[in-house]
């Protein structure tokens, strides 16, 4: 897992440069954090769910931005009556620069497997992915409205602080997000990563490796399975939702890395280095939504690995349950 990790490494500190940078610098800095960003998360699903699953997110995720940005610039639908700037951001298709299509994809990956880790239900992650985009662009709109990327027709219109970005901008995203997040969907289903998760806690697949009947042997002749000793199931839904949330995995940490530095690093950099307060409170808020859950989640982990602990051994060890004509001691015992 370490190939996802110099993009990632390399999109921290290219962003780090952004407040340093002015005029064309920074516009080559702009389009280097995109390229990056999509890279680390394209790269990262390569690593974790082959090449046919990245080739089809970046489908699904910068085809449909791009097609939603091209009919936004013409008509003013989804986001609202908007422009990007002339020449600054690379070649363009219909007005809109081909790098905003990938700067789709860089963004939402990571919300999406943050959302993957956060609910099991695929609904549930559907509308958190959405929420956590549009939680992504408020730190984003503000930030490139400020630069000159992109200019808003309308104004007086949108949240305390950020009129010239109207409330329809962040519907849109919304609306666009949860199409992206429902296609994906499909996507797990169509090529069978929808049960195998990659990104499932380590500790939980520990439980999940014990309950195999390879790791659960039966006992001796007399005895029964381990399962039936009369020590609660440790994966049963009734137990697993008394036990605090295990571990990310390692597979996991590249994305959810990406996600925290977006979060915690735009609010300090939006209140401190780009003299924008508001939209570092809109988006430490926006994208908290997920931010906090995975922080208490994490912080749980140590607590839950412990108590999972035990029972991984359990199932480690050959169980043995006294019957009839049997002492209760193993075979070939005294």
């Amino acid at each position: 897992m370490l190939a996802p990790v110099v993009p990632a490494v390399l999109l921290v500190l290219v962003q780090i440069s952004y407040p340093l940078a002015s005029g064309v610098a920074r516009d080559r800095v702009t389009v280097a954090v995109v390229l990056l960003s999509a890279g680390t998360a394209l790269v990262h699903a390569v690593a974790t769910r082959g090449i046919r699953y990245a080739l089809g997110f970046v489908v699904i995720v910068s085809g449909l931005g791009l097609v939603a940005e091209i009919i936004g610039t013409a008509t003013g639908f989804p986001f609202g009556c908007y422009e990007y700037a002339d020449g600054r951001s690379g070649p363009a298709v219909a007005g809109v620069p081909l790098v905003v299509a990938l700067a789709w994809t860089g963004g939402l990956y990571p919300v999406w497997v943050v959302a993957g880790l956060l609910t099991r239900r695929w609904a549930g992650r559907v509308v958190s992915t959405a929420v956590g985009a549009v939680g992504w662009d408020l730190f984003l709109d503000p930030q490139m409205v400020a630069d000159g990327q992109w200019t808003w027709g309308a104004a007086g219109r949108g949240l305390p602080g950020l009129d010239e970005i109207p409330y329809t901008n962040y519907l849109g995203w919304f609306a666009v997000a949860l199409v992206m997040a429902l296609l994906l969907t499909g996507l797990d289903h169509v090529l069978g990563t929808a049960s195998a998760n990659t990104f499932a806690p380590a500790a939980e697949r520990m439980l999940s490796t014990a309950r195999t009947p390879a790791a659960v042997p039966e006992a001796a002749e007399g005895g029964t399975p381990a399962l039936e000793l009369g020590t609660p199931d440790p994966i049963s839904p009734e137990h697993r939702s008394r036990e605090p949330v295990s571990p990310i995995s390692a597979d996991a940490v590249v994305p959810v890395a990406v996600f925290m530095w977006t979060w915690l690093g735009s609010t300090l950099a939006h209140a401190v280095f780009l003299d924008l307060p508001y939209s570092a409170w809109y988006g430490c808020v926006g994208l908290g939504v997920l931010g906090v859950p995975l922080l208490v989640r994490s912080v749980a982990a140590p607590a839950g690995l412990k108590r999972c602990g035990p029972a991984v051994r359990y199932f480690g060890r050959r169980a043995f349950r006294p019957s009839r004509g049997n002492s209760g001691r193993p075979p070939g015992t005294m």
